[in-house]
This record gives structure tokens, C-alpha cells and sequence, in this order.
């Protein structure tokens, strides 16, 4: 029987203390519950125990490593995974094993990508029901997708389809950073050859419409030389 609670708790499993800590106290700043193990068979036996809605696990575990919990996991339960690991080598293990791990980040990670990185793919994972109720919200702008509504301040904004598609990649990933080319496979799935500069076009557009201040942008954010990211709004 395949179980997996969507309100379950995060299970970090991380056998340096101070990485599993960290990790805690950003994840229950935004609102998780947590329980944490240090070695993999601990892992496993919390995790049919408490049937976590998220695992957060470290490759790098004494005795069972954290591919071999990641296996067993999966052999009783389809919750999200997301491995830590602590070198870029080790993630042509993680494409060749793919063992069922949902996202994989590299040590040293900022705590907060991190906590990005699990609503993300809980976003990914959730039951298609409660998608219709998702509403991204940042300072006054608000995005129902469904509906395809744009308000900033109660005021509707009109966008584009391309716009508005662009606006809520950005919107749901907040701090994180797309490049061009990444923002253009939004739109273009099909291998047109599109100049990069078309997105700067689009967000200079969108900008014009979101923004208080075109000029002074507090929604999207340029990263010079790399591309673009929505802020990350702490209210």
C-alpha cells in the first residue's frame, strides 16, 4: 500500500546536526511541522511511522546511505523526496539511479532555496483538486491562474497570454533565478529559434503593468548577466 500524507510532517534525515537544525528552523518558520533522523534506518522507520507529507534527505548517511533510503521508500510510499548532496559528481548518480527522488540540491545550499525548492515540488505533487484554489500573492499583487486574473492594489491588470504565463513561472518560484532561456521554454516547447531578448521585451512589458514603479521594479528582479527572479516576499 502506497501511502503519503499531504499533511504530514517534513522528515529531514541528516546526520550532521547543525545542516539538520538549520534546516529545521527555516522549514517550521514557514509553517511545517518536523521530525528529523540522523542515520537511514531511524529514516525509515519514522517514515512509516509518522507517514511525512515531504522527506529532505542527505545522501551522505552512516551505515544505509541515502540512496538506499530513497529505494526502500519507495517501496512503501510515494512522498516527495528531495536529496541533499554534498557534490556536484554525485548527481549523474542521482539521473542514472533514478531511484525516485523528486529534486536533488547541492551542499552548500542557501536554507532558504531550500525551503523554495520543498514548495515546489509540493506545488508539482498536490491533488489536482486543490489546484483551482491556488492564488499567488505577493505586496498587494495577487494571481489566480485558473482564472486568469491579475489585481495590483484591487485594480485588474490586463496581460497577455504570454505575460501572464511568464508572470506565474516567476511567481512561483520566488528567489529563484530563471535564465532567458529557461523563461523562453515557457512559451516555445517546440524549438523555434527565438532571440533571447524577446523575454527581455516581454518582462519590460509586464513590468509596465505590475510595477508601481517600471523604473524601480519590487516584483521582478534582473540578475545582471543571468536572467530574472520574482522577490522573495516577506510581506
Amino acid at each position: 500500500m502506497m501511502h503519503h500524507n499531504c499533511n504530514g510532517p517534513v522528515l529531514i534525515v541528516e546526520d550532521d546536526a547543525n545542516t539538520a537544525a538549520l534546516v529545521q528552523t527555516y522549514l517550521e518558520r514557514e509553517g511545517f511541522q518536523t521530525i528529523k533522523a540522523a542515520d537511514g534506518e531511524t529514516a525509515l522507520r519514522l517514515a512509516k511511522q509518522y507517514q511525512p507529507g515531504f522527506v529532505v534527505l542527505d545522501v551522505m548517511l552512516p551505515r544505509l546511505d541515502g540512496w538506499e533510503v530513497c529505494r526502500q521508500l519507495r517501496t512503501f510510499s510515494n512522498v516527495p523526496i528531495l536529496m541533499l548532496t554534498a557534490r556536484e559528481e554525485e548527481i549523474d548518480r542521482v539521473t542514472g539511479l533514478s531511484l525516485g527522488a523528486d529534486d536533488y540540491v547541492v551542499k552548500p545550499f542557501s536554507p532558504r532555496e531550500l525551503v523554495a525548492r520543498v514548495k515546489a515540488i509540493l506545488r508539482r505533487v498536490r491533488p489536482v483538486e486543490l489546484e483551482h484554489s491556488e492564488i499567488l500573492s505577493c505586496k498587494g499583487l495577487i494571481v489566480e491562474p485558473e482564472k486568469h486574473r491579475v489585481r495590483l492594489d484591487d485594480i485588474p491588470v490586463n496581460l497577455t497570454g504570454s505575460e501572464y504565463k511568464l508572470l506565474c513561472a516567476l511567481m512561483r518560484a520566488p528567489g529563484r533565478v530563471f535564465s532567458r532561456s529557461e523563461l523562453l521554454s515557457q512559451f516555445y516547447q517546440y524549438g523555434e529559434t527565438v532571440v533571447d531578448r524577446v523575454i527581455d521585451v516581454h518582462i519590460g512589458n509586464l513590468r509596465q503593468k505590475i510595477e508601481r514603479d517600471p523604473a524601480k521594479p519590487q516584483f521582478i528582479l534582473t540578475v545582471r548577466g543571468f536572467g530574472y527572479k520574482f522577490s522573495e516576499c516577506e510581506e
